[in-house]
């Protein structure tokens, strides 16, 4: 029996050429081999399985290669490709830093690195997983790794290029490998199954690049565990009963129940799905994926974004058409919160299928909206005129000057924008004409009560103004206070003058002038009560700054703090 090797060594890349998803970098790299621009060290970083080690070996051959092609690709003939493909070179090295991250092994290596090359032209030092290093172990590494020696290359390759402290960093030359496309995996998958014979589905090789999410590495060893199950036949079934994938076409199903506003349809949906053993959590963070996809469907730009067989492409194109924008925001804002909500839920299927309500609900709305209200006029000058144009309308008969002599209908009439525009109340005369109307009507209810003007003495004033301030005590005493430090008096017109201290006073009466006044007009019978307030410090032109100005303000208040001042010999420090 053979022995089996994985895909991803078997099919691992060799040149620069098979690199998948890394081609600004890979151009890079082989423009720097063929102008003769080696730089002395190299930081490769990114996710996992996106080729950092394998372009740090390649990269390692090339520079060594005794025949470089005119690509800047190794020849794979000659003694120092051949030693490397065989694992028997002695100018490559290749050092874990996870198993060797202490000073004595950095000091190991330094002492290494002072070895010329037998048979090659440069040393390679391939450190991976280089944050793995202890700071000083880092710090053991930085002189060595600024001014090696003139055949020392080192190659350092990370995961986490954050954990490196910055020293390091400022010595490299730094590559960010990115995340490779699911495009990309779908066509090395489809080559390297046309290579062993498997048929496989376009849409099953779509959910495994989906899965992967970016790594190369683990798509190929999603695609060896599926053909361990079903043989040279990959389908789309297959691939979700193994990786415990949900159906697209239970999201396609539940949108159109949200989209119909069907509660019931959705809950049963979503009860089949949990019924199949799939996690609740998992079907919200599809859906929110499958609303994304939706919405990217909406224009042709971002159309590209979807991520998708040309299947399931249609189907999404076919369904975004009926989905209005609003609704899949709206969606997408419900399973967002929903998701972060799993955590601290104590019920979890209780908290996906509320989200799914509020989804349906959302839907249900967007169906109900009336369409845009005319604009309604507060004024009955409009209202006449329109009373008016329906009276001359029906009057069919008469015929307004030049109008055609040979036919009986007259021109419809109009109204003039600029009598609208002006007819139309401003936002602070909305509703004065309805006021003015309630008034009126009140007026009348009430036997013309805005005509009695009763007369009243200050002593009677000050009665009410007391009743009034009692009963607005406990829901604000500082006014109460306020109220209260004076007595009100009466002027010419019926005219209550009120002195204040300061404009803070006056701001919390003018909240309750409407109401005070209209409660003394009804306690005192007469409706031409007016209440003004009086800012004592205004009203002497100065503000009080120095306690003598202070204490002279209030002595005239009250005298008797001028006695006590001479009776105890007080002074204002």
């Amino acid at each position: 029996m053979e022995n089996f090797i994985v895909s991803a060594r078997k099919y691992r890349p060799d040149s620069f050429a098979t690199v998948t998803g890394q081609q600004s970098i890979t151009s890079t790299l082989t423009n720097a081999i063929k102008n003769k621009q080696l730089a002395h060290a190299y930081l490769f970083c990114g996710p996992r399985g996106v080729g950092k080690t394998t372009c740090a070996r390649i990269f390692a051959k090339t520079i060594n290669c005794l025949n470089i092609t005119e690509k800047g690709e190794a020849c794979d003939s000659c003694d120092s490709c051949d030693t490397f493909n065989t694992s028997r070179s002695f100018n490559i090295h290749e050092l874990d830093a996870a198993s060797n991250n202490t000073v004595d092994d950095i000091r190991n290596l330094i002492e290494q690195i002072r070895i010329p090359p037998q048979s090659a032209k440069y040393s390679i030092y391939i450190i991976d997983e280089v944050h793995m290093l202890s700071a000083s172990a880092f710090n053991a590494f930085l002189k060595t790794l600024e001014e090696p020696p003139a055949h020392a290359v080192f190659i350092l390759a990370t995961t986490e290029k954050h954990k490196i402290i910055p020293t390091i960093l400022s010595r490299c030359q730094i590559y960010d490998f990115n995340r490779i496309k699911v495009d990309d995996i779908v066509a090395q998958l489809e080559i390297i199954a046309s290579k062993e014979n498997i048929t496989a589905e376009v849409e099953a090789l779509n959910i495994i690049a989906s899965k992967a999410e970016g790594s190369m590495r683990d798509a190929l060893s999603i695609f060896d565990q599926i053909v361990s199950f079903s043989g040279n036949t990959v389908t789309y079934r297959d691939v979700i009963s193994i990786l415990n994938v949900i159906d697209y076409e239970y999201y396609f199903r539940v949108t159109d129940a949200l989209l119909r506003g069907d509660m019931v349809e959705v809950l049963m949906i979503f009860n089949e799905v949990l019924e199949k053993g799939f996690d609740g959590q998992n079907f919200m963070a599809g859906l929110s994926s499958h609303f994304r996809d939706l919405l990217v469907c909406k224009d042709s730009v971002t159309l590209s974004l979807l991520e998708a067989g040309a299947g399931i492409r249609e189907n999404y194109s076919r369904q975004s058409e009926s989905c209005p924008v609003d609704f899949l925001l709206r969606a997408l804002e419900i399973t967002n919160t929903c998701s972060l909500g799993f955590k601290t839920s104590l019920n979890r299927r209780l908290h996906a299928e509320l989200a799914l309500l509020q989804i349906c609900n959302t839907a249900g709305e967007e169906k109900k909206k009336p369409d845009k209200p005319a604009i309604k006029s507060g004024s009955k000058e409009i209202k006449e005129k329109k009373n008016e144009v329906s009276t001359d309308t029906a009057d069919t008969g008469k015929k307004k000057p030049g109008n055609d002599p040979g036919t009986d209908r007259s021109p419809a009439p109009t109204i003039s924008i600029k009598t609208v525009i002006q007819s139309v109340p401003k936002p602070h005369e909305e509703g004065k004409d309805d006021i003015n109307d309630e008034e009126t009507e009140s007026d009348e209810e009430t036997g013309g009560r805005n005509e009695t003007a009763e007369e009243f003495t200050e002593d009677e004033l000050f009665s009410k103004w007391k009743k009034f301030a009692g009963m607005i005590r406990e829901k604000h005493p500082r006014l109460y206070n306020t109220l209260m430090a004076n007595k009100p008096r009466i002027r010419e017109g019926n005219l209550v003058e009120f002195e204040i201290n300061n404009p803070l006073q006056e701001e919390m009466i003018i909240k309750v002038r409407k109401e005070l006044v209209e409660y003394l007009k009804d306690e005192l019978n007469n409706c031409s009560i007016t209440v003004e307030t009086i800012i004592t410090g205004t009203r002497q032109g100065s503000k009080l700054y120095l306690p003598e100005d202070r204490f002279r303000h209030m002595a005239e208040k009250n005298p008797n703090l001028e006695k006590l001042k001479q009776q105890f010999n007080l002074d204002f420090d």
